[in-house]
């Protein structure tokens, strides 16, 4: 298949002349994905991209090379596809031949596909690849797209930076003039002249630099990502006496975001029990965190640690369920029920090597030590491989697969007991421990817990855990809360009882017991929202549960497989109906809380449920997304519904913010703003509660650009409809004749919107806001008693406002298809000329009615052909 391939390589090449490899090297397999770029100064200058797949490397020449600035979209021609062995050659090409002069290998390393190794071929047929590099130069995640193909089939496409922590926006980084090649150190003019040393071999040399290997312990449902070959440094450790009893294990410093960049190493953060193996002539003791000896709730993995080699290694208990992933109640079911077999140790620490104390060595040289010592284990012990490939990729493979999180640690660091800046965990879902000061009944029955955290020795009320609890896990937790009563509350000042006694029969206990929960975020007073109650932590004392700055939850990061939507309620997916407690998948994204009732209706009578809005948003997503990709985006979330008192505007990312919606950087604004680039970002903003998306009006991926003017005819109360939709038509009829297209569509209110498209360049915003607002102020002196554009309410009866205030920068208007936070679940629809005419009805469009109307939906469709220059129709309006 890859001599095929190359033919039309070979074709073009006399390999009597030239030493350009003919693709007969036999070249180290490896399952973690090589990348070359190299830099090629032929009859002009440029780069060759180079991607291994299915057994050759796909090819593209980018004539400036890659950028890191996002906002740079870099010409990629595709090229014939070359031969692994190609990855190696550094050297001149003979005058007279195809691609005649000197090569450089500028970077190499590995990528690996955002969508899994499986869909490379889809994707590239497509004509879009996402994708994420780890080299000497080349960092993070990137995209190639497509644009056209020429007459003689051959393709141009884009090569664009991600914006991650890798990206420098304003900076195009890059290729240089001083750059020297990552392979030998040699510059350009030492290349063509002979001088130096030759390049090492990366594709074709065995070792450890020749490619990363997957371990072969590795569970197959691991997300896809670039393994680091596990390589010593040779450094020698110093030798104790005797082996200590126990260890402090190092532990993590929860995280925003995962680090990126050479240097760390990212792991599977594993939800289960952290352990500590010991093992000395042919006795194990596993101990918890705290030094507890657990070896006989975890008999058969002390067992099996028992014939390893003396040493003491780190790792964490876990239970798998049925679909390979770690399932933290099953742990703890098997532990009660004393069915411990089938738990695995996973193991991704080296302590101690019979007596040599490993602990000052590099993460690097403990693993590679670790793998030697696993070597022939039993089953139930497993090596933790670990990935190098951008921290934010890594952590989102881990969110679709309905993972913990990750921990990213430095391959050179030493092992140092305590809180350190070397370890980071970062989270897919908004998890947290908490300590219970009491419980709440009704009439006798379980209610909810009150859970608080510590403050410098103190314990606070921070709310209360309402659901979450099965019959089994109340059988569990009651008679240990039980046994804990007391007669005072443990919380300090008198805030805590009073809040935690406003719902219930409050029962207070000592704060011992600690609980993990997961939440929606915190209220503006610090208050948990939406707590669910996951299990109790008997590894974790409850002192150590210290208090965290509130912050939304992480929930909408984690996108789990489509299979794994566990819940006791009964999810209707089709029909939209689902307990509030249930969850429910859409878009391979969890759902939780799937029953929760957003609008009390939609005119039919039945509430709109939140897995409605996930669901709607899937359906309208592939139209909608046109309309904001690319342009930064607010949402308004109502987490509990139209009806409840958390209603919110949010512009900014925050804390655990989905990886699904992107982030923009602003001029002017040191904090990220919102940016939704794919469908799944909306059903993301789903799971937060976002009712309605208001992007600006910008340019896609151009926010200092305008991109379309927007006038918004918002009437009075007393204004009759007819008066709206005869303001619509003028507005169109004043802007076709100064050149302009326009479009038009409801606001889910009372008003309309004109949209018209504009050719971007060389515009400005306070050039767009100037134009609106003079075609507005024409339209409000011609007819004074039916408009004005003076936001005043007391001007406004009887007339219809022309907000023209739309198109200042920063400014947003609603999307079109967005739903609207109104009674009615009504849409901002997108109409056709013809449908804005007397007996139009906005109320019709509602969550419930657009999807089926969207499948034939054709208004809008010449959306794009109807871009015009503004600085034309400005000098119309000059001459009017």
């Amino acid at each position: 298949m890859a001599a095929s391939k190359l033919s039309k390589y070979q074709e073009m090449r006399d390999f009597s002349r030239t030493a350009e490899p003919s693709g007969n090297e036999k070249v180290v397999p490896s399952q973690a994905l090589r990348f070359v770029i190299q830099k090629h100064a032929a009859s002009h200058l440029h780069f060759d991209l180079r991607l291994e797949y299915d057994g050759t490397f796909k090819s593209w020449a980018v004539p400036k090379g890659p950028s890191l600035d996002p906002a740079d979209r870099r010409l990629a021609m595709e090229v014939e596809d070359h031969p692994l062995d190609y990855g190696d050659f550094e050297g001149t090409i003979p005058k007279g031949q195809y691609g005649g002069g000197t090569v450089m290998l500028w970077d190499r390393g590995y990528w690996a596909p955002e969508k899994g190794f499986e869909k490379i071929g889809a994707a590239l047929a497509k004509g879009e690849l996402k994708f994420v590099m780890e080299g000497g130069r080349m960092h993070g995640s990137w995209v190639i797209v497509r644009t056209k193909r020429d007459s003689r089939g051959r393709a141009s496409w884009m090569l664009i930076k991600h914006r991650d922590e890798a990206a420098e926006p304003g900076n195009p980084g890059g290729p240089s003039d001083e750059d020297r090649s990552i392979a030998s150190g040699r510059t350009m003019a030492e290349i063509t002249n002979g001088k130096g040393k030759a390049a090492t071999p990366f594709m074709t040399a065995s070792g450890a630099d020749a490619g990363a290997v997957w371990q072969s312990d590795r569970d197959a449902s691991a997300p896809a990502g670039l393994i680091r070959p596990v390589k010593a440094t040779g450094r020698k450790p110093k030798t104790v006496k005797a082996l200590p009893e126990f260890i402090e294990p190092q532990l993590t410093k929860p995280a925003e975001k995962p680090p990126t960049g050479p240097g760390w190493a990212h792991e599977i953060k594993f939800d289960g029990y952290r352990m500590q193996l010991r093992t000395q002539g042919g006795k194990a003791v596993l101990r918890t965190r705290k030094g507890l000896d657990w070896s006989d709730k975890f008999k058969e993995i002390t067992a099996a640690g028992a014939k390893l080699g003396d040493g003491i290694i780190d790792g964490e208990v876990v239970a798998l369920d049925e679909t390979g992933a770690p399932d933290f109640a099953a742990l703890q079911a098997a532990i009660s029920s004393g069915q411990t077999k089938d738990l695995v140790f996973f193991v991704f620490d080296q302590l101690f090597e019979g007596l040599e104390d490993l602990r000052e060595l590099p993460l690097a040289d403990r693993k590679a030590r670790l793998a030697t010592h696993l070597e022939g284990a039993a089953a139930n012990l497993r090596f933790v491989d670990h990935f190098i490939t951008a921290g934010d990729a890594v952590l989102l493979s881990a969110c679709r697969m309905d993972l913990e999180g990750i921990i990213s640690k430095r391959l050179d660091a030493p092992y140092r007991s305590g809180r350190g800046e070397t370890w980071t965990k970062s989270k897919c879902r908004a998890g947290h421990e908490v300590v219970i000061g009491g419980y709440t009944t009704t009439n006798g029955s379980f209610r909810s817990l009150i859970a608080g955290v510590f403050r410098d020795g103190k314990l606070f009320h921070i709310g209360r855990i309402g659901t979450g609890f099965g019959r089994d896990k109340v059988a569990v937790i009651l008679p240990k809360l039980q046994a804990l009563a007391i007669s005072k509350s443990p919380f300090e000042g008198k805030e805590g009882p009073s809040r935690a006694g406003r719902l219930g029969e409050v029962h207070w206990v000592r704060p011992e017991l600690v609980a993990e929960i997961e939440y929606e975020g915190f209220t503006a007073d610090g208050q948990l929202r939406q707590a669910a109650f996951k299990a109790l932590r008997e590894d974790k004392p409850a002192a150590e549960v210290e208090t965290v700055e509130p912050a939304p939850a992480k929930t909408a990061l984690a996108e789990p497989k489509a299979q794994k939507a566990k819940s006791a309620a009964t999810v209707s997916v089709g029909g939209g109906s689902a307990s509030p407690r249930g969850s429910a998948v859409v878009m391979g994204q969890t759902i939780s809380n799937a029953g929760k009732a957003l609008w009390p209706d939609a005119g039919d009578g039945r509430p709109v449920t939140k897995l409605d809005l996930a669901q709607y948003y899937e359906a309208v997503g592939p139209w909608m997304i046109e309309h904001v990709r690319g342009r930064p985006c607010s949402m308004i979330r109502m987490p509990d519904g139209i009806e409840g008192k958390q209603q919110f505007f949010q512009r900014h990312s925050g804390q655990g913010q989905s990886a699904l919606i992107s982030e923009v950087e602003v001029w002017g604004d040191r904090k990220p703003y919102l940016q939704f680039d794919k469908v799944e970002a909306l059903v993301a903003a789903a799971q937060v509660g976002a009712l309605e998306l208001h992007p600006w009006n910008s340019e896609p991926f151009l926010p200092e650009q305008p991109g379309r003017l927007v006038f918004d005819l918002d009437p009075a109360p007393d204004v009759p409809f007819e008066w709206v939709i005869e303001g619509a038509r003028e507005v169109r009829d004043r802007l076709q004749d100064l050149g302009l297209v326009s479009f038009c569509k409801t606001t889910g209110g009372k008003g309309l919107h004109v949209v018209t498209p504009l050719e971007a360049e060389g515009l400005n915003w306070d050039i767009a806001k100037a134009f609106a607002r003079d075609v507005c102020k024409a339209m409000a002196a011609d007819n004074p008693e039916r408009y004005l554009i003076v936001m005043a309410k007391a001007k406004r009866t009887g007339k219809i406002f022309l907000d023209y205030l739309r198109n200042d920068r920063m400014a947003t208007a609603v999307a079109p298809l967005s739903p609207r936070g109104r009674p009615g679940a009504p849409i901002s629809m997108p109409l056709s000329w013809t449908q804005v005419k007397n007996g139009l009805d906005p109320a019709k469009y509602t969550l419930r009615t657009v999807p089926a109307l969207v499948r034939k939906l054709t208004a809008w469709d010449d959306y794009c052909d109807g871009e015009r220059r503004l600085e034309d129709a400005i000098r119309r309006l000059g001459k009017v």
